[in-house]
């Protein structure tokens, strides 16, 4: 049988979710399990920053304690970011807040209202009352994410009971990065998947925690320090819309 310290090695060399399961093999294989050496190489390499920029601070006594809280949505950066880690891979989730986010006019209580729900995660969502041109960008460093790693942006929203106008004309959606572009439509409302061309049509997704969610592109994040630029815009038709919740925009990695 290998000595501890080898198997700990061994296993910092695999993923979070092949450790948890190697728990099983021996006594040795379970100790090195619990290592904080092992665990310390599936943290991120910025978790001491990431621990600095919490709303509220964790309590844990082993770098796999840690590893699991961070497996939870927590906010950073005064409620203005919300992060997580994925428990199989380790791969890094953030959340830009509507707050994190520019959106055209959203100081300006005529066309945009700021509120606290108790079903976002977020401390402050945003909706639209009336307006006819929408844009909402977002922007995050590559640093931030995950190397080597396929990315999904999405903007994540509701309709209120009280929209309209938003089923008129698709949202252009758009991510790039460096020389990476992803440009597409996206309906709202029941908008007819029929009236796809030659461009990308995405429709909203219901997600589980009663949000909804649309893909505004995918990019895939490897070595260089880059900017990630994320849209959400609709200025071609003059009509009046309402009723656009916004909480933020989410980078998942790919499934």
């Amino acid at each position: 049988m290998l000595p501890e310290d080898c198997v700990c090695t061994i296993l910092s060399f695999t993923s979070p979710l092949e450790t948890s399961k190697s728990s099983l093999v021996s006594t040795t294989f379970r100790s090195a399990s619990e290592s904080d050496v092992v665990w310390d190489r599936f943290l991120p390499p910025d978790y001491q920053d990431l621990l600095l920029r919490l709303v509220k601070p964790l309590k844990f006594s082993t770098k796999k304690e840690l590893f699991f809280h961070l497996c939870n949505w927590v906010l950073i950066d005064g409620g203005r970011k919300s992060f997580k880690m994925d428990k199989s891979s380790g791969k890094k989730s953030y959340l830009l807040s509507a707050r994190e986010l520019f959106i055209t006019w959203s100081d300006i209580p005529m066309y945009w209202i700021w509120k606290h729900i108790s079903q976002s995660r977020l401390e402050e969502v945003t909706e639209l009352r009336s307006s006819s041109w929408i844009e909402i960008h977002g922007k995050i460093k590559t640093p931030m994410l995950s190397k080597n790693t396929t990315y999904v942006a999405y903007l994540k929203m509701r309709i209120s009971n009280r929209a309209y106008g938003l089923n008129t004309t698709p949202f252009e959606v758009s991510v790039e990065v460096g020389k990476q572009a992803s440009h597409g439509t996206v309906c709202v409302c029941g908008q007819d998947k029929e009236k796809q061309e030659t461009v990308r049509m995405e429709m909203l997704r219901e997600r589980e925690d009663g949000w909804m969610e649309v893909e505004l592109g995918e990019f895939f994040n490897g070595e260089n320090d880059e900017e990630v630029k994320m849209s959400f815009t609709e200025t071609k038709d003059y009509r009046l819309k309402a009723g656009l919740v916004i909480q933020g925009i989410e980078l998942r990695p790919k499934l």
